[in-house]
């Protein structure tokens, strides 16, 4: 993927290193194992409650995580993080452009790189989650070491691979533009059904997948940066965190009542449907009566 063919967004906030956060158990910069027993003992002998105690402490290491607003540009000399503004440079001209067509208008989301933990609006993570959209702030936040564990742990190497993930997230953002994840809460506080292989959370990822699609439509047409294998790279991203593959590697079965993303073949079904004709009308996942 020739990506250095794309404009760089200046939307990329940098807070990595910026702090630490969360409570852990032994070693590092959290609580350790230690000083929740010594905390525990001091609660017995003041009579205050021990839970309480960790609780107030736990809150207040992670409101010192970093977090959109204590990071900065990035460093010139970050060729990882140049590729990410990359990719994000060319989603806001896509969907920019795509809105204007629609009559609507494309607001840039902010794209944070953090290292380990972060705070956002949705709430603190850690690294293990992935990389997410916070619909509550509008920012998407990415580790890149799940860079690595894509490489590794999945098997799916590539930078074409890389600017699918960067993709389906943006696509979330599109998602809440367009009202979607607004009607998708909607549903889950009227009790709707959310999880299962039918549910609204699969259709809301598969279509987030679709969207990441019509973007790798527009930007090879108006870029031409896809080198051979390039569509492949992406195809196997897709295919190697459906719910299926995932829950058969970690549990040893699969349970569709419990699926959030939809299965590899449905992953990489609706990536292909966006990738077709780049038209934002093939990605009607909540209508379609076979996923």
């Amino acid at each position: 993927m020739e990506w250095r063919k794309g404009r760089r967004s200046d939307n990329v906030v940098d807070a990595r290193g910026s702090g630490g956060g969360g409570m852990r158990f032994g070693g590092g910069k959290g609580l350790g194992l230690g000083a929740i027993l010594l905390i525990v003992g001091i609660g017995w002998l003041t009579g205050q409650d021990p839970l309480q105690i960790l609780g107030q402490l736990t809150g207040q290491m992670q409101q010192q995580a970093p977090t959109a607003t204590s990071g900065k540009a990035p460093p010139a000399n970050d060729q990882q993080a140049e590729f990410v503004a990359s990719i994000l440079g060319d989603t806001e001209d896509t969907w920019q452009a795509l809105f204007a067509q629609a009559g609507k208008q494309y607001r840039d989301p902010k794209l944070v790189l953090f290292s380990g933990q972060v705070n956002s609006a949705c709430g603190f993570a850690s690294a293990a989650v992935g990389p997410f959209y916070c619909p509550a702030d509008q920012r998407v936040y990415l580790d890149m070491s799940f860079f690595r564990e894509m490489e590794t742990r999945f098997a799916a190497a590539g930078d074409f691979a890389q600017a699918y993930v960067i993709a389906h997230e943006i696509g979330h953002h599109v998602q809440t533009l367009l009202g979607v994840s607004a009607k998708v809460d909607a549903a889950r506080r009227s009790g709707q059904r959310m999880e299962g292989d039918n549910g609204l959370l699969v259709r809301q990822e598969l279509q987030a997948d679709c969207l990441a699609g019509v973007w790798a439509y527009q930007a090879q047409k108006r870029l031409n940066w896809l080198e051979p294998g390039d569509v492949e790279e992406a195809l196997n991203a897709a295919n190697a965190i459906g719910d299926d593959r995932l829950q058969q590697q970690g549990q040893g079965r699969v349970v569709p009542d419990s699926f959030t993303h939809g299965t590899s073949a449905q992953r990489v079904r609706w990536f292909k449907a966006g990738f077709a004709q780049g038209e934002v009308d093939s990605c009607d996942t909540f209508s379609a009566r076979n996923l």
